[in-house]
């Protein structure tokens, strides 16, 4: 049923919840699961104006990449579960669906992150654009602990 699961990870809770999700449904279908961290450009853009900072928030950002996909590659090897490891710049929804598409991803499987703040409501999250704009499903996964929100 599932041959390419992708996760896309930030090092977040909810996205570890999304890596040990996707990794227990790829190991009973031997299917690979694709480990991906967008390094928001949109961030890096914002951070260009502010002269030195800029170098130093984009080795940041691409070390804080790394640590996110070194943490679920360590778990997916401690299962034997096949998987690639990606990082991209990008706007984080259009570098996940343009994935998904080019890699023929059967499922996706990503974190909720559990805001709630206004502008989570207004533009929605990473997660949100996914859903409504991929092809393929999309798992959200939450992290333990996280109480549901009440709805409105």
């Amino acid at each position: 049923m599932y041959d390419e699961i992708l996760v896309p990870t930030d090092g977040s809770g909810a996205s570890v919840a999304a890596v040990e999700h996707a990794i227990s449904i790829a190991k009973p279908h031997d299917a690979t699961v694709h480990f991906l961290h967008v390094i928001d450009v949109g961030t890096e853009m914002s951070a260009s104006g502010l002269g030195t900072i800029a170098p130093e928030l984009s080795k940041s950002l691409e070390q804080r990449g790394n640590d996110a996909l070194d943490d679920a590659v360590e778990r997916a090897e401690s299962e034997g579960v096949q998987f690639e490891r990606t990082i991209l710049e990008g706007t984080p929804q259009e570098a996940i669906t343009d994935y998904s598409s080019d890699h023929a991803v059967d499922l996706i499987v990503m974190g909720r992150s559990g805001r709630s703040g206004l502008k989570e409501r207004i533009i929605g999250s990473s997660t949100d654009r996914v859903i409504r704009s991929g092809e393929a499903p999309v798992l959200v996964a939450h992290e333990e602990g996280e109480e549901a929100e009440d709805s409105e």
